[in-house]
């Protein structure tokens, strides 16, 4: 088969994973502390006139090349012959706003910081800090997951009855009397976040540093870093690219099954 299937097909596929990271990242625009996701593509080029060699190969390849310049564009052509695979995704770590709520139990992070929260997964790291008290009295997330403490291993921070005031430090007082203190870990720059679905994060066994850069704010929570007009524009330049390599693909079948009627045979 000709060289540029195979090309529209990987094009086709790489947009597909970046409109999913695209419609992810537009799904959150409103998830505290959310970082969003960046695609990385690599670009490839189907060499010019690729195809087997020799024998009878190399008639039917020439065929379906000129068959095909007499139905594709200039601009077809281009996103078909020099594509782009996937090469993966990175994390956009840039922070977004704080922005005021009122509720004593709101934390927003300044600095690179990340919440340590105790999952079913295990530890995971996360920036909102939308948090709670349980009915049994224990510091959560919104979903119910502990909010780990930086007294120890494992240890959690028990909420009584009161007041509550949280100190830049992460130290939690209830009527003035000390509770614990929330768990703040920072990461080396280059240290592999993986997203595990809204604003959790998993990070490689003994990444998490404790933090000496990091500050936290009570009454506050940090926004999405998404920003919706770029998104929106990068969901439709995906789209249109996803179409075109789509329209390619059903360009090339319909001009592989009319050459294997007609043409063959001649070969």
């Amino acid at each position: 088969m000709d060289s540029g299937f195979y090309a529209a097909s990987a094009g086709l596929r790489a947009q597909s994973q970046a409109l999913e990271v695209s419609a992810h990242n537009l799904a959150n625009l409103n998830t505290a502390g959310f970082r969003s996701e960046q695609t990385t593509f690599q670009s490839l080029v189907a060499a010019s006139g690729a195809g087997f060699s020799g024998g009878p190969g190399v008639a039917l390849n020439g065929a379906l090349n000129t068959a095909l310049n007499r139905v594709t564009s200039n601009a077809l052509n281009a996103a078909t012959n020099n594509f782009g695979v996937l090469q993966g995704t990175h994390l956009d770590m840039t922070a977004g706003n704080l922005q005021p709520t009122g509720n004593p139990l709101d934390v927003g992070i300044e600095g690179s910081g990340f919440f340590a929260v105790q999952t079913a997964r295990g530890t995971r790291y996360t920036r909102n800090g939308s948090f709670q008290v349980s009915s049994s009295g224990v510091l959560v997330t919104a979903t119910g997951d502990p909010v780990l403490s930086g007294s120890g291993t494992g240890a959690v921070i028990n909420v009584p009855a009161g007041a509550v005031s949280i100190a830049s430090d992460g130290t939690l007082s209830v009527n003035g009397a000390v509770t614990g203190t929330i768990q703040l870990a920072e990461f080396a720059a280059g240290t592999k976040l993986t997203p595990e679905g809204g604003s959790m994060l998993a990070a490689p066994a003994g990444s998490a540093k404790p933090a000496k850069q990091s500050t936290v704010r009570q009454g506050t929570l940090e926004s999405s870093n998404v920003n919706s007009i770029n998104s929106v524009v990068t969901l439709i330049g995906v789209q249109r690219q996803a179409e075109m390599l789509q329209r390619a693909m059903s360009l090339f079948d319909t001009e592989f099954n009319r050459i294997a009627a007609s043409d063959l045979a001649k070969v």
